[in-house]
Formats: C-alpha cells, structure tokens, sequence
C-alpha cells in the first residue's frame, strides 16, 4: 500500500511573505503604550453625510440580494464623472469601471486577468508589499527594478527588465512606500513603452489628492490611447477614512471584462451593498472632504522631515512629495525587521521595516504620519530619533 503524501500548504502560498502589518500588530501589543508610526491610515473617518445613508438601509428587497458584479449602476455613473472631471479618463465606450472591495482586489483581479503562471511583472523599489505578495500567490514572479535615490523612477531600468513573459509593469503614484510622486512625463514614457513593447501599465492611484507643494497628480490613463493597455485603481480608504468598508475601484479596457467578470464573481459576487451606498454618499461630497485634512498632514511632513534630516539623526531621508510616508535608510548593521522590532520593544515606537517593500540591501524602514494628531506625532517623532540614535550605536 502507497502511503499517501503528508497534508501540506499549498508551496506556491509557501513562497509568499508573510503579512508584516499582522507581525507588526503583535509586536505593539506585546508594548503598552506604542506610539505607531506605522500602518498607512488616516485619522479621520467618513462623511457626516455619508453615514447617514445607513439610516435609511435597507429600503428595498434588493438590498439583501446579490448585486451587480462590477457595482451599483448608481455608483459607476458618480465614479465615471469623477474619473472624466478629476482624471481626465473617459471610459465609455473602451473601459469598463469595476467596483471592488478595496485597491488590494482590484490589484488582484488584475493580476488574474492578464496572466498565466510563471508569467512577470515588473516593480520599481520599492513597491507595495501587497502588491508584490498578490503576483506571487497567481504563481507569477515580480521582477523588482531599482529607482532613482529620490524614489524617481529609472525608465532604462524598466526598459531592460521588461521580457517575453512581462505583463504588466506596475506604478504607484504617489507612492507608497517612499511618498514620491511621478511627473506626468515619466508617467507618459512609462505608459508609452508599455504600448510599444505589448505590455499592460498597471497604475495605483489611491493617493490621489495627498500631494505637497503644488505638486500635480496625473492619471496615464488619460493619455490618448492609453485606455487599450492601461489599468487604473483607486480608493476610497483614504481619501474618505473608508478604510474598513473595503470599496475600491479600477478602470480596466474593454477586451478584460469578461476575465474580470469571473474573477469577482467567483471572488466576492460584488462590493457589499451597504459599503457602496455609504460610498455613493461619501463621493458626492467630492474631493473638498480630503483637501481640508491635507494642510495638517503637511505640518506633519514638514515636522517629520525636519527632525529626520537632522544630521545628528542616523539615517538618510528624500523629500516627501506626496501619501503620507517617508522611506528611509538608516545606518546600521541590523535587518530592517531586528531594528523595528527594538524601536517597538525598547522605544515604544512603531515603524514597517523596509525589508517588506523589497529593499533587501541596507536597512530601510517606512514611516507615516497619516492618522496622528500635532501631540501624538511629536511624541512619536521623538520617540523614533531617539531610537534610531541610541540603536544605531548597537
């Protein structure tokens, strides 16, 4: 008699990184009194007006059943608006807008649509862990390519990864993890190249209006005759202090819809409907709803800067351009997941270390000041460069 093989994880989900915000999570429950610097949130939460609209759910029989896959009618007609008036992207008649349970599936059900295992998509570093982690679990390979040091990117570079099996090269702007934000020309010779060399250009835009300095946001998917390669997602975690709700959104071409389609009906059916009426509520009151929180998250930029770039301070910071996060490189001998773990144990201060965003050279460490108040981050703030001076010493 055959044994039978042992009961095991699947070995693709074996190859995938473990979620660092969970391992972060434990850590500063096990420190009472952590300050956290860490996960990307913002402070506030939803419209007024917008929670309002659970008073009046359910109104209807329907409101209990499945929805349409990609979204409430009602709710794609607000988003394609938006999206002519704000991003300059037209989506009838070549793109379909899709309502999902957050960017994450968005990301995913991209990923799904456009490739077959073993296939490769290209991220600048550093990239967004999630991101990275959804290619892998599709049995794909993400091909990290390096950035310039501001966290510009390095369009040779891209350039040259770019193979057979490419199918998608992927771009976050603003981005998450190092708060750069891509110029439109950048953007444009990325978007070109992918149509010159038959790849899709995947673009992250849930930072959309957290940018400093009159700097501008710009959507490749305006570009003319872009809408045949381009995939643009977006958010309302943030901008909207949606985070819980999971309502997110993409704009795909045309020819994908039917892939998307399985893809979500197998995965969710649709976005939950009560998330999408408070969505529908928290989208008419517009842009306006952010823009009044951006002053103070730019005080905060300007504090953490500041502080961080600070020669005696023992780690090298670019200029936050954009979301809310700096990216830095501190100098030291220890892992960026050893060095969080003491800012957390022995500092009472959280950060992500950099290892999970693939900067695997050096040692690295994302910082946010989205969800503190003026009190709570100059006490975080100076919790971090006390740590940062006392363990750079180890």
């Amino acid at each position: 008699m055959i044994e039978p093989e042992p009961l095991r994880e699947s070995r693709r989900l074996a190859s995938v990184q473990t979620p660092v915000i969970p391992i972060v999570g434990r850590w500063i429950g096990d420190s009472p009194g952590t300050v956290s610097l860490g996960q990307g949130i913002v402070s506030y939460g939803p419209p007024p007006q917008a929670l309002d609209a659970l008073k009046h759910f359910p109104v209807a029989a329907d409101d209990h059943r499945y929805g349409p896959v990609e979204g409430l009618p009602e709710v794609i007609d607000v988003l394609e608006a938006k999206l002519l008036s704000e991003n300059r992207i037209r989506t009838r008649p070549d793109s379909r807008v899709v309502v999902t349970a957050g960017g994450n599936l968005a990301f995913m059900n991209a990923v799904l649509a456009v490739a077959d295992p073993d296939d490769e998509f290209i991220f600048p570093v550093p990239y967004y862990f999630n991101h990275e982690m959804a290619v892998v679990i599709a049995g794909c390979r993400a091909v990290p390519v390096e950035t310039q040091p501001d966290g510009q990117l390095d369009l040779d570079a891209i350039a040259d990864a770019i193979t057979p099996r490419t199918r998608a090269v992927v771009t976050v702007s603003p981005n998450n993890p190092s708060g750069a934000v891509y110029p439109e020309s950048a953007l444009r010779a990325v978007n070109a190249l992918c149509a010159g060399r038959g790849v899709f250009h995947i673009h992250d835009e849930a930072y959309e209006y957290f940018t400093y300095d009159d700097i501008p946001h710009f959507s490749p998917g305006s570009i003319e005759g872009a809408s045949r390669h381009t995939i643009s997602m977006y958010s309302l975690s943030k901008a909207y202090g949606f985070a819980s709700w999971r309502i997110g959104y993409m704009v795909i071409p045309g020819r994908l819809w039917d892939a998307v389609n399985k893809i979500q009906d197998t995965d969710l059916i649709c976005a939950p409907t009560i998330s999408q009426r408070v969505a529908l509520e928290a989208l008419k009151t517009g842009r306006g709803y952010c823009a009044q929180y951006v002053p103070e998250l730019d005080y905060m930029r300007r504090l953490m800067y500041d502080a961080l770039s600070d020669p005696s301070v023992p780690c090298d910071v670019s200029p936050c351009q954009g979301a809310f996060y700096y990216f830095i490189h501190v100098h030291t001998k220890l892992d960026a997941m050893m060095l969080t773990e003491r800012l957390i144990r022995e500092h009472r201060v959280a950060v992500i270390p950099g290892s999970a965003f693939g900067m695997t050279r050096g040692c690295h460490a994302r910082i946010s000041f989205g969800a503190l108040d003026r009190d709570r981050a100059a006490d975080g703030i100076g919790r971090l460069v006390s740590g940062l001076k006392a363990i750079a010493k180890t």
